[in-house]
């Protein structure tokens, strides 16, 4: 039986670094396209067809970085209509004020795949989780990391930003029973393959908690994700991307699956789909919880 490959979005063949430094590589354009039109998505494929390459066939760095810009800019616009951050904040309340009950000191959120940081800036300029927590962003993309820190300082945020990959095993966390770690739309991105290793980080850096937000899969995530972007965004690259993601959608059983098999036993987890029946578009992302037992 042949099995069928995920598809993929376009930033994702926009981007190609070395493991382990992250340091960044040059892209083919035919390259980029060949992983696309493989999976069938010619429409996809076409989207690069205006993006200018060098003599040797590899992008030009900066127009790439605008379309990285552009998109990321608009999912933030869009974090921002579905209240992702306040959401996170509701998420890690009682694991933040179980903490406080616990001990004092700083309670410390870690953005995981930040991107340019939109969700971990609300948190730390609205002190949603009140005076005592401090965030950092960590993302595996450099221009992505240099944008968030320089919307940071340009906003007077106290949020640090870290280029780094939170799989590599040589990543360490002070005081990681104080520690908590979110995301917003980067579970679908780790892909099936890798989740449960993603989910194990967690265990072996001894975290206090998580939530990871992520779309939930069904009929009114893929209406309500289309009208979103089809009205909310410009950019069609965000506007095949954001839907491409809804395609990509795990449900709450895989993501419980994944992380029950790999840190069940020291973490209580938490995870719901929307409802198949009734309409709920504040719902299309949805986190998976998990609190250190």
């Amino acid at each position: 039986m042949t099995i069928q490959a995920e598809p993929l979005e376009v930033l994702d063949v926009l981007w190609d670094v070395e493991m382990p430094s992250g340091d960044r590589l040059p892209v083919h354009k035919a390259d980029a396209r060949a992983k696309l039109e493989d999976r069938g998505q010619q429409r996809a494929a076409r989207m690069l067809d205006g993006l200018p390459v060098r003599k040797d066939g590899t992008l030009e760095e900066v127009p790439v970085d605008q379309v990285f810009l552009a998109v990321h800019l608009e999912l933030a616009r869009l974090s921002e209509f579905v209240h992702v951050p306040q959401r996170m904040a509701s998420s890690l309340a009682p694991i933040v004020a179980q903490l406080r009950d616990d001990a004092g000191g700083t309670i410390r959120v870690v953005d995981v795949g930040c991107g340019i940081g939109f969700d971990t800036r609300v948190l730390a300029a609205t002190r949603a989780l009140g005076p005592d927590v401090e965030f950092v962003g960590l993302d595996f993309n450099s221009l992505l990391v240099d944008a968030a820190a320089r919307l940071a300082r340009a906003e007077d945020i106290p949020v640090r930003f870290i280029h780094g990959d939170a799989l590599d095993p040589s990543l360490a966390i002070d005081d990681p029973a104080r520690t908590l770690m979110i995301s917003s739309g980067v579970l679908h991105h780790i892909g099936r393959d890798s989740l449960g290793d993603f989910f194990a980080r967690h265990g072996d850096l001894g975290v206090a908690g998580f939530a990871h937000f992520d779309p939930s899969p069904g009929f009114w995530t893929h209406a309500g994700a289309w009208m979103l972007h089809r009205t909310r965004m410009r950019e069609p690259i965000s506007r095949h991307d954001g839907s491409m993601s809804m395609r990509r959608a795990l449900s709450a059983q895989e993501l419980l699956d994944s992380a029950t098999a790999r840190i069940g036993d020291d973490y209580e987890l938490t995870c719901e789909d929307v409802s198949r029946y009734i309409p709920q578009p504040e719902k299309i992302v949805r986190p998976i919880v998990g609190r250190r037992r």
